[in-house]
């Protein structure tokens, strides 16, 4: 046995006809290691720290952990009331500026329309309720998650399933950059001071929140529970205490619209009824986040679709509350809000009832708090929904690979890359903002309404003339809101959302219908017969990776057995939720190449491989040819869309002694038709 220091150290093992496929482990910190004939999996040591890529690998796990096992995914579900913290601080969190966007509205027509903020608050609160009652029939039918891309897509159609999911993440990345705009604005209220750094305060806690989604969901769940409880309480008992003082005063008449003490502008606008439609839609910010528990479902700890239903209405019970108290206080106290205002109407409330003492600095600690906090709504859902539509073939593959502590970090690391130029754009400022806010989520309440309405006429299971009634009567309100707010919103910069939506599903449809076609390009019968035999002059073995058996691999392998007597292939899965159907087919199709499957827990493709070159390397003639088939496209922009691994793989290779690289092109607009071999030194 040899010692520690000595490295790893493996026994070839031949099968019947002299080739050697597998290995027999004889130190425990190997990069693979043998779990039957054929079949290897990865190890934690599969992952070569060398140069300055190894330092930057180290610098990266140091930062946001080190690689969790895919094994490990089942372990990260999510309790109630973890859950409640995670998804529901955006919707809780919109009880801090969704009263004040109502009194911004409002006051321009005077302080006299101010009285008009609690019943519109009301319509507020029920329109909650039916949407909470509505999703809880969505959630129970799609328990696996997805929402309203789901749900639109597999009963109304491709088109609409996309203009969901551009609704969606655009209105994720509104909601990151509007919680952490709101955020600054509570920390500036409490300290006016540092109100010329905004930008920079801003930017600084999105990387920051980015990081903490970046280290993984439990890590962030237990730490995001304290601002979002400690919010809720401390506004509760302001809530609590200021009633209780306004019941115990001279005037205990708590449904009183007090008179403002400061002087408002002079009214510049009538009070009509498309300016109350105007104030309705701004105050319907405080339903953005609602979807987010139907859109991570499979988050929660079983039975699923039970507790997330739970969770939703906990959540809409906590932000009825708060949000009407929070309008009924800062009625009855005359507050009002006008633009250039640096003091939020939440400071302004809290100042009302305790002055300014610890309990309002804590108010506008935990006010902060979850503002930031709320961004992580975004974070849950924006990597997952991204996610979903990369296993669909609507956005680059690379969105659905998990990151060293199992999320989804492409998808974070550009919704924060959004988030942050929205913050900059719009100077941080929550006022700026808002008119681009809850359009996209309207129209996607929509979609998912019309959408399980055509469900129940389809299944038509016991009950389901209620559900859909339930559901009709849900799709049809959210769509005269959405309407509502398109009109009243649009001049405000509304139009930029109504815009962007149909130019991102313009984008979704386009790399949909790229991928399509390059499946049909490259597909390969699953009965077809391709028994390729090496029989090459050259004695150095060709590896061939093999992601899928397509066109490019069968003619990869055909010039790999051209070349040498000896052709191995090597195919690695790294999506234990997505069997590999390479296996069973290879024995059929390619019955004289032997294949090696490598499982990587750690989800890496290219490391295992480059492992397994090296341990090749060991063994006589000490030379080893890797041909990789890359697909050659005819737009740069479709690049990040191909050989996002193989290229990887090309990169850790290309500078290994005694490892003669050829990249072998196949061009997907001349159906397989080669450009020519490409050397690599």
């Amino acid at each position: 046995m040899p010692s520690p220091g000595s490295g790893p150290q493996y026994t070839p093992v031949a099968d019947k006809e002299g080739r050697v496929t597998r290995y027999r482990v004889e130190f425990p910190h190997a990069g693979i290691v043998e779990l039957e004939s054929g079949h290897f999996e990865a190890t934690e040591f599969a992952e070569r720290r060398r140069g300055w890529g190894g330092r930057l690998a180290n610098f990266k796990d140091s930062l946001i952990g080190t690689s969790m096992n895919s094994k490990r995914l089942a372990e990260e579900r999510l309790s109630k009331k973890v859950a409640l913290a995670i998804f529901s601080s955006d919707a809780l969190s919109s009880t801090a500026y969704a009263t004040q966007e109502i009194l911004l509205v409002l006051v321009i027509a005077g302080t006299s329309a101010i009285h008009l903020s609690l019943p519109i608050a009301l319509a507020i609160t029920a329109l909650l309720g039916i949407v909470v009652v509505s999703y809880s029939q969505l959630i129970k039918a799609y328990p696996s998650g997805g929402g309203a891309y789901t749900v639109a897509l597999e009963n109304l159609g491709v088109i609409a399933g996309l203009i969901a999911a551009a609704s969606l993440l655009i209105d994720y990345t509104l909601t990151a950059a509007v919680s952490i705009a709101a955020c600054v604005e509570a920390i500036v209220s409490a300290a006016p001071d540092v109100d010329s750094a905004r930008v920079p305060i801003a930017v600084g806690l999105i990387a920051l929140i980015a990081l903490g989604n970046l280290r993984g969901i439990r890590e962030s769940g237990t730490l995001f529970s304290i601002p979002t409880y400690g919010f809720v309480f401390i506004l509760a008992g302001t809530i609590v205490i200021g009633m209780a003082r306004v019941f115990m005063s001279d005037d205990p008449n708590i449904l009183r619209t007090g008179e403002p003490k400061e002087a408002a502008e002079d009214a510049t606008h009538a009070l009509t009824l498309f300016l109350v439609l105007r104030a309705f839609s701004a105050g319907c910010a405080a339903l953005t986040g609602v979807e987010a528990i139907s859109n991570g479902v499979s988050s929660f700890k079983p039975p699923e679709w039970k507790n997330a239903i739970a969770t939703m209405v906990s959540m809409a019970f906590l932000l009825g509350f708060l949000f009407l108290g929070t309008t009924i206080l800062a009625r009855h106290y005359g507050i009002i809000f006008e633009h250039g205002d640096k003091e939020t109407v939440m400071s302004q409330v809290g100042e009302e009832v305790f002055g300014r003492n610890l309990l309002y600095y804590l108010l506008q600690g935990f006010t902060a708090g979850i503002l930031f906090l709320a961004a992580n709504t975004a974070y849950n859902g924006f990597p997952i929904l991204a996610a979903i539509l990369a296993r669909d073939g609507y956005m680059p593959r690379v969105f659905h690979a998990r990151g060293n502590r199992l999320v989804f970090s492409y998808g974070i690391a550009a919704l924060t890359g959004f988030a942050a130029l929205l913050l900059v754009i719009f100077n941080a400022t929550t006022t700026q903002l808002i008119p681009l806010y809850a359009l996209g989520v309207f129209l996607c309440f929509t979609l998912a309404q019309a959408g399980m309405v055509a469900l129940w006429f389809k299944r038509k299971t016991p009950g389901w003339k209620r559900s859909a009634v339930i559901n009709g009567f849900g799709g049809v309100v959210t769509g005269i809101v959405f309407v509502i707010i398109m009109v009243t919103k649009f001049g405000e910069g509304g139009w930029i959302v109504v815009v962007a939506i149909p130019l991102f599903t313009a984008g979704l449809w386009w790399i949909g219908r790229f991928y399509k076609r390059l499946q049909r390009q490259l597909y390969v019968s699953p009965d077809a017969q391709l028994d390729m035999r090496p029989n090459g002059e050259s004695r150095v073995p060709i590896i061939v990776p093999v992601e899928d058996i397509n066109l490019a691999t069968v003619m990869t392998l055909g010039a790999a057995c051209e070349r040498s007597r000896e052709v191995v292939a090597v195919h690695v899965i790294v999506d234990p939720d997505a069997p590999s159907t390479v296996e069973q087919r290879w024995s059929r199709q390619f019955p004289s190449i032997p294949l090696v499957v490598i499982a990587s827990p750690f989800r890496n493709a290219s490391d295992p491989i480059a492992r397994y070159v090296d341990d090749r390397l060991k063994r006589a003639p000490h030379e080893v040819t890797v041909m990789i088939p890359l697909l050659e496209v005819r737009r740069p922009y479709h690049r990040p869309l191909v050989n996002q691994s193989l290229k990887r793989l090309q990169r850790m290779l290309e500078n290994r002694r005694h490892v003669n690289l050829v990249a072998y092109p196949f061009s997907t607009g001349s159906m397989g038709r080669r450009r020519g071999r490409t050397a690599l030194p």
